[in-house]
């Protein structure tokens, strides 16, 4: 997607108090807390602090000012570009410190929900159409069957859920990982966003990646006027769990000090991906985490809660894509594999396909081939595992002959007996331990 689709995408700056659809009594509150903690003084630095237009922080400095929470300082010096200058008055800091006291919530001024969720709509994965060249070269780095992405593509493209099964060390992981590069285009990510006077923070720059304007356009700032600052253009969101993910971290987070809330990672990876790796690894059975996510995948929307018991809904625009070394039928029962839309199965290579990665690797690793090596590793060697070939092995056997060569103090090369002392790693001898 190009920037000028990105831009139309854009969520548009409040025009005044009145559209912002936020309780009076609670802008004025962040106001006067954020004047409190940062020490800002002019309208335009208060703007700032507060991501909104000059004009309608103006208009909060000014109902302030009427409620005597806010005494003009008089003009500045130069540096201010002679603006006028604001400071809490007793008042203002009592009432400050007592907002505080409820919610230790200050900075941007929060979006509330259901503004968000129109944004979100404008934004939805599903609206994404990829095509099979974005998706080849995503993937460029793996050798895959032309088959797999017949079935990813359409998957990929319909944003719903998908589930990937198949042996271990085949590549599920890398394939969810080329998805996501797949996608290539942007979101708007709330700051923070308000239901019902709660303020629920939801960018967090350990999983949204903040796109760097100035670089990509001289004409950064005006652009930046276009769009409600209240909201970072970032990258659609990836968030990747594995056998750490509990039913737990998909609820609300509530901090009980700052009395504010923290968006869940389902939440926080809106209009991008949501990777649960190694399903079936995890203290839930994977059938109580599935019951979890059956509302959001056939709904598009979540339920949250809130400290008071409180139940709320909240937008689900996300590609859920599981993957488990287990076959289905073994974790889930039938209704909940209804649910999933897409199953896929990954597979090990074929010996052909072997060969083009065990090559390719070789190559990047600055390995030569040798013929006596290949032959004894495809003749002696995987016939002992019925030759079950993986993903994983080529590297796994470059890089451990590679680590024998250095220590040898040998040029990096390959021979039957290095493979024999490669493979010897790989797998465990089936062998009882005596104690």
């Amino acid at each position: 997607m190009n920037m000028q689709n990105t831009e139309s995408l854009a969520p548009p700056p409040p025009r005044d108090l009145r559209s912002m659809r936020l309780p009076m009594v609670m802008m004025r509150d962040i106001l006067l807390k954020t004047i409190f903690r940062k020490n800002t003084n002019t309208s335009s630095e208060i703007a700032a602090a507060i991501c909104l237009p000059v004009q309608i922080t103006q208009e909060l400095v000014d109902m302030a000012r009427e409620q005597k929470l806010l005494e003009a300082m008089g003009t500045l010096n130069a540096n201010s570009g002679n603006e006028m200058g604001y400071q809490l008055t007793d008042a203002g800091k009592a009432r400050a410190l007592d907002a505080l006291g409820q919610s230790e919530y200050f900075g941007a001024m929060p979006v509330p929900l259901d503004v968000y969720s129109e944004q979100v709509e404008r934004q939805s994965i599903r609206n994404i159409q990829i095509t099979r060249g974005q998706l080849t070269n995503a993937m460029g780095h793996l050798v895959l069957p032309p088959t797999l992405l017949d079935q990813l593509g359409p998957a990929v493209s319909a944003g719903r859920s998908i589930l990937m099964y198949g042996p271990p060390g085949n590549g599920k992981s890398s394939i969810s990982n080329g998805i996501r590069d797949a996608l290539g285009d942007r979101v708007y990510v709330p700051r923070a966003i308000e239901y019902a006077g709660q303020v629920i923070t939801v960018y967090d720059p350990i999983v949204h990646t903040a796109v760097d304007e100035v670089e990509e356009d001289m004409s950064s700032l005006r652009r930046a006027k276009r769009f409600d600052q209240r909201y970072v253009c970032c990258e659609r969101p990836t968030v990747v769990t594995g056998g750490e993910l509990s039913l737990k971290m998909l609820d609300l987070v509530y901090n009980p000090t700052a009395r504010t809330y923290q968006a869940p990672l389902q939440l926080k990876s809106t209009g991008g991906i949501f990777i649960v790796d190694d399903l079936g690894r995890q203290e839930e059975p994977p059938q109580a985490l599935i019951n979890r996510w059956i509302v959001p995948l056939e709904e598009s929307k979540d339920i949250l809660g809130l400290q008071s018991g409180e139940k709320f809904e909240v937008p689900f625009d996300t590609l859920v894509i599981f993957s488990t070394n287990f076959h289905p039928n073994e974790i889930f029962d039938q209704a909940a594999l209804r649910r999933i839309f897409f199953k896929i199965k990954i597979d090990g290579p074929s010996q052909e396909d072997f060969l083009k990665i065990f090559a390719m690797v070789a190559r990047k690793k600055g390995m030569p081939l040798d013929e006596a090596a290949l032959v004894h590793l495809l003749k002696k060697k995987y016939p002992t595992i019925d030759n079950i070939y993986a993903n994983y092995q080529p590297v796994f056997l470059i890089d451990q002959m590679i680590s024998i060569c250095e220590f040898e103090g040998i040029p990096y090369q390959m021979s039957p007996e290095l493979i024999d002392r490669a493979w010897g790693n790989m797998f465990v001898k089936d062998e009882k331990i005596v104690k």
